[in-house]
C-alpha cells in the first residue's frame, strides 16, 4: 500500500525535490489502472475467458486461523480431547454438517461449498501462511509473489472510478515471522498494491482517510493539484518519455478521478444503507466491512480482501491457544463466532438477493488450521497439515464438500488441496487462465500459479 502521509522528500528526476506529503497529497490514492487497454491486451493474450469481465471476488481472510475441527470439519466420533466441546448441526445442504456455534451459516449452506483437505508445507507461522495462501507460493529467494487482487489489477485494470483492488479495514499487522504478508503487488510493482481503507466503518464518524470531496478542498486547491503534474513533467527534458513518467501520469489521473468522483464517495458511504441492513450485518468492524465489501463490488472493484482481524498480538482473533493473551476454544464460541456468523451469512444472503452472487466469488481463507488435539490450556495450536476453506458464488456450486480429512482432522484423507490449487480456483472464477504468464522478476515469464496447480474442478 502507498504510504501517503510520510514526510520524507520525493526525488524527481535527479535533483528536484518535493516534500512527499506535498507530492502525494495531490491524491495518489490507489493503484493506477488502465482499464480497457489492460483488459483488451489480456483478452488478446488469452489470459481472460470471454464472458467473465464482470466477475469479482471477496476474499475473507480469517487472520489467526480458525479451528476447522470446531467449526467446519467436526469429528463427533473422535475422543473428547479431539472432538472438542461443540456438536454438529444439520444445514440447508444435505451434505454439510457444521458447528452449532454457526447457526446462521447453516441457513445459507446451500450457497457455499467446503474444501476440507487444504494443507501446505510452509512454516507454522502466521505470516508465512498469509503469504502462501494469498499468492499460492511460499516467500523464497526474496521474491514477493503478487496477491490475487494485484494480478487482477494488472491483467484487468479498473472498471470504475474506484481502484481494482481494495483491502478492508487495513493491511495485516505483524505475524511473528517478520515475513511479507502477501497483500501487495509484489514483483508486479507498487502500481498494483491495494488501496487500504485504514478506518473502522463501524464507527459513527467513519470516513475514508485522504478521500476528500471537492467541496471540502475547494476549486483553487484542486486546480493547484492538477497543475502539479506540469511541474513534475518539466523537471528533466526526457522525463516525459520514461516509464516512471507514464506511471506517474497514470497515478495523477487515477487519483484525481477518484477524488472528484461521486461514485467513489458514494460507494464508501454506509449511511446510504438502511439501518436494518447495517444491523443485519452487525454493527461491528467485521460486519460493516462485509457490507462495505458488497458496496465496493457493486461499484466496480474487482477484488476486495477483508481481514477479519488485524494481528494476532494483543488483539482478539482466531488464534485460540487458550492461555493469555490468547483465547480458548470456549471463548471463541462467545466472542468470535457470533460476530463472524452474522457478518458472513448476511453477505451471502445480500449478494444472492441482489442477483450478485453468481458473478461474485466469496472465499474464506486462513493461514492454517488448528491442532486436532485440544491443548492443556483449553485451546488449539498452529496446524498447516490440514484445514478447511470455503467458496460461494462466482460460478461455484453450493452445498458441496470437496476432500476429506482423517478421523481426527489431522491430515487429508481424500483429494488433498494445496494453496496453488486454491489460488487457481479464484483465478478461474475471475475468468483468468491460471497458466497465463506475468512479467516476472528480471523480465522472465512467470505463470499465475505453479505448473501442476489447477482449479478445484469439483466446485464448478
Amino acid at each position: 500500500m502507498f504510504d501517503f502521509l510520510a514526510e520524507q522528500d520525493a526525488s524527481i528526476c535527479g535533483g528536484s525535490h518535493l516534500k512527499r506529503r506535498e507530492f502525494l497529497q495531490v491524491g495518489v490514492l490507489g493503484a493506477a489502472g488502465l482499464s480497457l487497454p489492460q483488459l483488451l491486451a489480456a483478452k488478446e493474450a488469452g489470459a481472460v475467458r470471454p464472458g467473465h469481465e464482470d466477475r469479482a471476488c471477496i476474499m475473507i481472510f480469517n487472520l489467526g486461523a480458525p479451528s476447522h475441527v470446531d467449526l467446519w470439519d467436526m469429528k463427533p466420533e473422535a475422543a473428547a480431547e479431539y472432538r472438542g466441546p461443540f456438536k454438529p448441526i444439520r444445514t440447508k445442504s444435505p451434505d454439510i454438517d457444521i458447528s452449532e456455534i454457526l447457526p446462521l451459516h447453516a441457513k445459507v449452506a446451500d450457497k457455499f461449498s467446503l474444501v476440507r483437505s487444504v494443507h501446505h508445507g510452509g512454516a507454522a507461522v502466521h505470516d508465512a501462511g498469509w503469504q502462501i495462501m494469498q499468492t499460492g507460493r511460499r516467500f523464497a529467494g526474496g521474491v514477493q509473489t503478487p496477491h490475487v487482487g494485484a494480478v487482477a489489477s494488472h491483467l484487468l485494470g479498473r472498471k470504475s472510478d474506484l481502484p481494482p483492488f481494495v483491502v478492508l479495514p487495513e493491511l495485516m499487522g505483524r505475524g511473528g515471522g517478520n515475513l511479507p504478508n502477501g497483500q501487495a503487488g509484489g514483483f508486479l510493482g507498487k502500481a498494483h498494491d491495494p488501496f487500504a481503507l485504514n478506518a473502522d466503518p463501524s464507527k459513527k464518524n467513519f470516513k475514508v482517510p485522504d478521500l476528500l470531496p471537492p467541496d471540502q478542498i475547494g476549486a483553487a486547491r484542486l486546480e493547484r493539484r492538477r497543475s502539479m503534474r506540469e511541474i513534475v513533467d518539466g523537471a528533466v527534458k526526457n522525463f516525459e518519455a520514461s516509464e516512471d513518467a507514464r506511471l506517474l501520469n497514470d497515478s495523477f489521473h487515477s487519483a484525481f478521478r477518484m477524488m472528484t468522483s461521486e461514485q467513489a464517495r458514494s460507494a464508501f458511504d454506509l449511511t446510504k444503507e438502511k439501518q436494518s441492513v447495517r444491523e443485519r450485518y452487525g454493527i461491528n468492524r467485521f460486519g460493516q466491512c462485509c457490507l462495505l465489501a458488497r458496496r465496493l463490488i457493486e461499484n466496480g472493484v474487482r477484488v476486495v480482501t477483508l481481514n477479519s482481524f488485524l494481528t494476532v498480538f494483543d488483539q482478539l482473533s482466531w488464534d485460540i491457544h487458550g492461555s493469555k493473551p490468547f483465547i480458548s476454544v470456549q471463548q471463541m464460541k462467545d466472542q468470535v463466532a457470533p460476530m463472524y456468523d452474522q457478518g458472513y451469512s448476511a453477505l451471502i444472503e445480500d449478494l444472492h438477493q441482489r442477483g450478485m452472487l453468481d458473478n461474485t466469488l466469496v472465499t474464506t481463507l486462513a493461514e492454517f488450521g488448528r491442532t486436532p488435539k485440544v491443548n492443556p490450556a483449553g485451546g488449539r495450536d498452529h496446524w498447516p497439515q490440514c484445514f478447511t476453506c470455503s467458496f460461494a458464488g462466482g460460478g461455484v456450486k453450493g452445498g458441496r464438500v470437496v476432500g476429506k480429512s482423517d478421523p481426527v482432522g489431522g491430515f487429508p484423507a481424500e483429494r488433498p488441496v494445496d494453496p496453488g490449487d486454491v489460488v487457481a480456483t479464484i483465478f478461474h472464477s475471475l475468468g483468468l487462465d491460471p497458466k497465463a504468464m506475468l512479467p516476472g522478476p528480471a523480465g522472465r515469464p512467470f505463470p499465475l500459479v505453479d505448473f501442476g496447480n489447477e482449479p478445484i474442478k469439483e466446485l464448478f
